[in-house]
């Protein structure tokens, strides 16, 4: 079944085509500065389509130039925020786009788009089957003393204030894969998965399912992250609020000039490693503020996990960033940790082991693929007995 992935954002449309079967890409792409130009009519600079329509033909237009006639079987989107309904992934239908749509104010900045973009592939083809895969779902099995807030109750009940978590599919994708490197059946799998990018999360894993992860209501809660800052004491937010800031103030500075970007002035990791290699104090302290809190949680959710089996390094900076890992690795000595130098500094896109045979537990790089898990689950759910 060939698959067509979409992944779509307010102002932009990234797709990827993949054989299932294969396992392979066949083609992929990205449309940008959606709905900020004029399509081409009347005055002004062309900037983009209109609107995600418009773009869904663009990306039409690609794939035939690429691919020919091959006829795709189904579109596989990234939501990102399910909810409490939605625990797997779901063939969607105007029922299911509603409630998709109605969950828009707790990820206000994503599943607007996610709707824009399924809207899109159902008025070009209106029989194309669809489904929805959703970033929260992994995090379901959470249990409640993990993703309650003590708070009052009624903030949970009437508004859904809770702990949700985020990057599921890919801490899913990993999982799974990890276990496998370890010659492990995925139901015993114990350990603690850390997927690092400018949005970055940890997750415990306990027999193959999330127990705990860092991010909370929304992905602002948890690690130190490109722009956003992760914990804070909530009553930083009041003091601000008193002196004047708006909500929108704070949700910009907490959103998109915290994190790294806040402590050194530049939310790429590649360049903030150089720069404190260079003698640049803002930045050796961003690394330093940005690996402890990670440690802390890594050693939490070791305990969460009952002892965990492995640590694994995932996405962006997990996967790239050998200098992160090892300032991480050096503050987990307590846990028996060590990582084999050479081996860290390794470049690979394939799996690995980069820990000493003395480490206490193996520490793992395992590259994520959230499309090629969207796809699969997407063909699961469209042929289930395929």
């Amino acid at each position: 079944m060939l698959v067509l992935v979409i992944n779509s954002g307010s102002s932009s449309l990234k797709y990827q085509v993949r054989d299932v079967s294969a396992g392979s890409v066949l083609t992929e792409g990205l449309i940008e500065k959606i709905g900020m130009g004029n399509g081409g009519d009347g005055d002004g600079e062309i900037e983009g389509p209109r609107d995600h329509a418009e773009a869904l033909e663009l990306v039409d237009a690609a794939i035939h130039r690429e691919l020919g006639d091959l006829e795709l079987g189904a579109v596989g989107h990234r939501v990102v925020h399910g909810g409490e309904r939605f625990a797997e992934p779901v063939q969607i239908d105007n029922e299911i786009t509603r409630a998709i749509e109605r969950l828009n104010p707790l990820a206000p900045l994503h599943n607007p788009a996610n709707v824009l973009g399924i809207r899109a592939i159902t008025k070009k083809w209106p029989d194309m089957p669809q489904v929805a895969v959703f970033d929260t779902a992994f995090h379901r099995t959470l249990p409640e003393h993990a993703w309650r807030y003590a708070v009052p109750d009624e903030l949970y009940t009437n508004h859904g204030i809770r702990r949700y978590g985020f990057h599921g599919t890919s801490h899913e994708y990993v999982t799974r894969r990890a276990a496998a490197l370890l010659d492990l059946p995925v139901e015993e799998f114990d350990g603690v998965i850390a997927h690092l990018g400018n949005g970055a999360s940890v997750t415990a894993i306990r027999g193959g399912h999330s127990v705990d992860t860092s991010m909370g209501f929304t992905p602002l809660e948890g690690l130190v992250m490109g722009t956003r800052s992760g914990d804070l004491d909530p009553s930083i937010l009041v003091f601000l609020g008193r002196a004047g800031w708006t909500p929108e103030d704070l949700d910009t500075m907490l959103n998109r000039e915290s994190g790294l970007k806040g402590l050194a002035g530049n939310n790429d990791m590649r360049s903030v490693v150089e720069a404190a290699e260079s003698g640049d104090a803002k930045a050796a302290t961003a690394l330093a503020v940005t690996s402890y809190r990670l440690a802390k949680y890594i050693g939490g959710y070791h305990v969460a996990v009952g002892g965990a089996k492995a640590l694994v390094f995932t996405a962006g900076i997990g996967e790239n960033s050998h200098q992160f890992r090892a300032l991480v690795a050096d503050r987990l000595g307590a846990l028996g940790i060590e990582l084999d130098a050479g081996l860290n500094a390794e470049r690979s896109r394939e799996p690995r082991v980069i820990s000493t045979p003395q480490s206490a537990i193996p520490v793992l790089v395992i590259p994520t693929d959230e499309e090629r898990a969207i796809a699969e689950a997407t063909a699961a759910v469209v042929s289930p007995a395929g």
